[in-house]
């Protein structure tokens, strides 16, 4: 059972006064400037906010995962953009953790935390998004650097990142043919074209392109063909965060919803009064409650490296998005022709809420991923009712009154 201790519980309260008193008020004017909010991002970076989810003696504070997808949901709540910012450090010091080496780690890890380099996590491609087994980015060893060539598309941070995780080809095709890479943002060879977006206003999207970029074979992460292995890594145990942001972008358009219910008349009385309004703030409440239940489960697993993690983050990240664009969009019913008006935020809420269900892999991959984390539980147990399975049945007596 996932609990926050006293100390973890008065910081999630800080960090709601932080987010109420300087984000909340700047969150209309992020999107429709759409320029990211880098004053922002150093006063979480001064909090200590990017630290949480790194170990001590890494540079961070070594919070539980359970308590960094409780400190997302606070910032989703008020602004999605803001908690992609804690996000993608989370998602860029990942693989670092995972497969760096020491030296690597003291390098590269305490500039991210402390929010004095901005970090990207390179996979997708414009070719290749589901099937990152077949990403075409190649890097080739020549003497002991790296020469990396291709184009990434839909990266986080592009444009101002420092600091790149970037995956790569370096043999055969196939997963076992991926190998994973430090990359210096601002090297020679590295350039960005920006992409706009639906949502996440003020979030820097871009398809960096990487020519003829030299890479020090210090700058690898783990052993060559590793690459594969280190990215299903990070995302069994990223998964959790963006769940996280779901359930806050969820909770903060049903709390929208019901403030707006409570004081807006209609018939002579209040929406709330009216029952199909009370229906659907209640099966919004219902849901939302069920997709933090499964979020914090899957930050469990994380915690506790259960052997079910795999499946339960993406079952987390699945429900909990989903969730999210029908509580979003139901905010907007709720709110009526108010709710598709950009002076009230539930429309923003409502884009914002679309790209969970994309990306850190789509949720029709997350429905794969379960579905063939069932396969390998089935395989490797016997069965449930064994008077059923097929070859039971086959000896199996014949049913009384011939019924089948």
């Amino acid at each position: 059972m996932w609990r926050l201790s006293d100390e973890q519980r008065a910081f999630r309260e800080h960090l709601r006064e932080v987010v109420l008193d300087e984000v909340r008020p700047r969150v209309r004017e992020i999107d429709e400037r759409c320029d990211y909010p880098h004053d922002i991002h150093e006063t979480l970076a001064r909090e200590g906010f990017f630290a949480l989810a790194v170990p001590i003696e890494d540079g961070g504070r070594g919070e539980t995962e359970v308590s960094f997808c409780a400190f997302v949901e606070e910032l989703a709540k008020v602004s999605g953009t803001v908690s992609l910012m804690a996000a993608y450090v989370k998602l860029v010091s990942l693989p670092i953790l995972l497969a760096g080496s020491e030296d690597q780690k003291r390098e590269f890890l305490p500039p991210l935390v402390a929010g004095e380099r901005y970090g990207s996590y390179a996979l997708t491609e414009p070719r290749v998004g589901s099937d990152p087994a077949a990403l075409e980015t190649t890097a080739e060893l020549h003497g002991d650097v790296w020469v990396l060539n291709g184009q990434k598309r839909f990266i986080g941070n592009a444009g101002h990142s420092d600091t790149y995780v970037v995956f790569a080809r370096t043999g055969d095709r196939g997963a076992k043919g991926i190998s994973a890479f430090i990359v210096d943002g601002q090297a020679p060879g590295v350039t960005v074209e920006a992409l706009r977006t639906m949502g996440m206003p003020g979030w820097r999207l871009g398809a960096p392109r990487f020519e003829d970029v030299e890479v020090p074979a210090s700058r690898i992460l783990g052993r060559e063909g590793d690459g594969f292995k280190i990215a299903m890594m990070t995302f069994d145990r990223s998964r959790p965060t963006v769940a996280a942001q779901a359930v806050g972008v969820a909770q903060g358009a049903i709390d929208l919803a019901l403030d707006y219910a409570a004081r807006r008349e209609a018939f002579g009385q209040p929406l709330l009064a009216h029952q199909g309004i009370q229906f659907k703030l209640a099966g919004m409440e219902t849901d939302v409650a069920a997709a933090r239940a499964l979020t914090f489960q899957a930050a469990t697993f994380v915690d506790e490296q259960e052997p079910r993690m795999t499946k339960v983050s993406a079952m987390a990240k699945l429900f909990a998005s989903d969730v999210a664009m029908r509580v979003t969009t139901e905010a907007v019913q709720v709110l009526g022709g108010n709710g598709y008006l950009k002076d009230f935020p539930a429309e923003r809420m409502m884009r914002d809420a679309k790209v969970l269900q994309i990306y850190e892999g789509a949720n029709e991959i997350q429905r794969m991923v379960v579905a063939r984390q069932m396969a390998r539980q089935a395989q490797g147990r016997d069965p449930v009712w064994p008077e059923c399975m097929p070859d039971a049945a086959e000896v199996a007596p014949a049913n009384v009154g011939g019924r089948a």
